[in-house]
Formats: C-alpha cells, structure tokens, sequence
C-alpha cells in the first residue's frame, strides 16, 4: 500500500510516489490507475483540469497529459488544428494536441528522467504547475476560437491580451 507521507520524506522517489505525494500536500484528488499511472484533477484559473501522468520505465519518461474538457466538433477541427499550430510554436515545454479517440484537446509534456528513473519534489511540481499554466494560459483562445468564431489568428491575438489590473 502506498502511503504519500513515506515518499514526501525522501529527496527523490518513484514518479508516480511522488505525484501521488504532491497531489496529496495540494489537496488535489488522485487515484492510482496502475503502479506506472496516476490520474488527478486540478482546479486552473479557467477550469477543472484532468491530469494523467503515465511512468514508461523501459524510456525513463514521465508523460504528463493535461486535458481541459474541451471537445473538438467536427466542422472545427481545421481551425484547431491552424490555432494548436500557431500556440505551439510559443510553448516551451510539451505540446497541444488532438485526441483522436474523442477529438479531446490535451497539453502533452515527456519528462526524460535519468538513469535511476527518479522524480524529485521539484520536477514533479515544476512539470505539474508547466502543464496547469500553458492550459490556463490558451484555454480563452480555444474558447474565442470554438464559440466566440474568432479565426485562429484573432483568437489568439484577443486571448494573450495582458489585462492593465485584475478585476
């Protein structure tokens, strides 16, 4: 049985310990989908966002899926694809993408881990909180795209407009 309280003592742990670990220290709900897949929720500034993170141990690679609950229908899915290409070109780190069993949008990151197949507290954290933030970050273009019918371009444009203040 796992325990979140053992992996938080130690420096490094097992990648799915660990997130079990950080989930836990957030008072995030996860689960356990298998010893190599933990699945959780993690309220964003725009939404509840699904996250999957699946431990391949023959490639020492944490795949990290965000999935913001938004459904691609048919007659948008050029459009999409146009807007996915135009952020991805500004993300640093993991990728949007297409679902293709279900047309789900999700984010994507793989965390290459070293030889000893190790997460540390601030891996885990930083990987977690890169995910939630390019989500939060383009989940209003995807929404001016999908029902505000905005082009790709002028979705865009009108979602990475810096508010002068918050509200």
């Amino acid at each position: 049985m796992r325990t979140g309280h053992e992996d938080s003592e130690r420096e490094d742990a097992a990648p799915v310990d660990m997130l079990a670990s950080l989930f836990e220290a957030r008072g995030w709900p996860c689960e356990f989908v298998s010893d190599d897949e933990i699945h959780g929720e993690i309220q964003g500034s725009w939404a509840s966002y699904q996250l999957r993170c699946i431990w391949r141990s023959e490639d020492h690679v944490l795949q990290i899926l965000c999935l913001p609950d938004i459904r691609v229908p048919d007659d948008k899915r050029g459009v999409m694809f146009e807007i996915m290409a135009l952020i991805n070109e500004q993300v640093w780190l993991g990728h949007f993408d297409i679902w293709s069993n279900g047309s789900v949008l999700l984010y994507r990151h793989g965390l290459m881990l070293g030889d000893d197949g190790l997460l540390s507290l601030v891996q885990a954290q930083t990987a977690i909180e890169a995910a939630v933030d390019e989500c939060d970050r383009f989940y209003p273009a995807f929404q001016f795209l999908l029902w505000g019918d905005k082009s790709p371009a002028d979705a865009l444009a009108s979602a990475l407009i810096d508010a002068a203040g918050e509200a």
